[in-house]
């Protein structure tokens, strides 16, 4: 039996970075013109269901998503946002793009500015990074004792459980790229007038701890990946291939959750009448 978008790209306990190819496609379309066309279609089907969603919440429904993306420089974070959030209506969309935390944010819970940002019903929530920054970042660069971030991994996962149990539906994305394809991008920044603002010299310190960044992002996808909130793992060194990928395991989602129209709570024949009798 053929698999399901999120059966493909979905990861467990077992997750192995190291085993899956970045370049790879392992469901869906060959080529960039065949992704080009089916994410035209994918975004007719979003804007639908997104629609549906938000009217669903009108009528006093709960529910949410809520898109986590996370990934080295250069994965794609802001083309997603770009590429497939910009399918759908923004009026429904909440982006949040989680930065270094300010003083304020460092003073109180890890957890605390993410709960600020959690979409409301009817929304679907962005996070461009997110708080799993607080077990990649914080350990990479030692910014907390490993008492403090490994006990994170048991927050997030309680924090997530109660966002499911809310009604949020979570689709977490981590955008994984090669080494290669990182240092190809980053050099198209440095050559190019348009891009060279995306270039942060911070970004090379970053890459020389690609190794440590792998086992923290491992250890991230083997301990969150749940039922409430599983982790999907995007090849993502094709751009074309990774927006068609989150933009079709959103679209698979919400299809899932069925969002519907609420019924009117009025009547409608005689609403019709009063409409045709409304002469202006």
């Amino acid at each position: 039996m053929k698999k399901s978008v999120r059966e493909t790209f979905r990861v467990g306990a077992d997750a192995d970075l190291s085993a899956i190819d970045s370049k790879g496609r392992p469901i869906g379309p060959r080529d960039k013109a065949a992704a080009a066309e089916a994410v035209r279609d994918l975004g007719m089907r979003l804007d639908a269901l997104q629609e549906a969603l938000t009217a669903e919440a009108s009528g006093g429904g709960p529910r949410s998503v809520l898109l986590v993306l996370q990934g080295m420089d250069t994965a794609g974070k802001g083309g997603v946002v770009r590429h497939v959030a910009g399918l759908v209506n923004p009026q429904g969309l909440a982006i949040a793009s989680f930065k270094e935390p300010t003083a304020e944010e460092l003073a109180r819970d890890f957890l605390w500015r993410i709960r600020e940002r959690v979409p409301r019903p009817g929304q679907i929530g962005v996070f461009d990074r997110s708080h799993y920054e607080d077990v990649l970042v914080a350990r990479v660069d030692r910014l907390v004792p490993e008492e403090v971030w490994r006990a994170r991994y048991d927050a997030i996962n309680a924090f997530e459980a109660e966002l499911d149990s809310q009604g949020v539906t979570i689709v977490k994305c981590m955008l994984h790229i090669s080494p290669e394809k990182q240092a190809e991008r980053l050099l198209e920044r440095l050559d190019d007038p348009a891009k060279r603002w995306k270039y942060n010299p911070h970004d090379v310190d970053t890459r020389l701890k690609w190794p440590q960044y792998m086992q923290a992002y491992t250890d991230a996808l083997r301990f969150c990946s749940t039922d409430a909130a599983p982790w999907y793992v995007i090849p993502s060194d094709r751009k074309w291939y990774r927006n068609w990928a989150v933009a079709a395991l959103l679209a698979e989602t919400l299809t899932a959750m069925g969002p519907r129209f609420p019924e009117p709570d009025f009547d409608l024949e005689a609403e019709k009448a009063r409409v045709k009798a409304a002469v202006v």
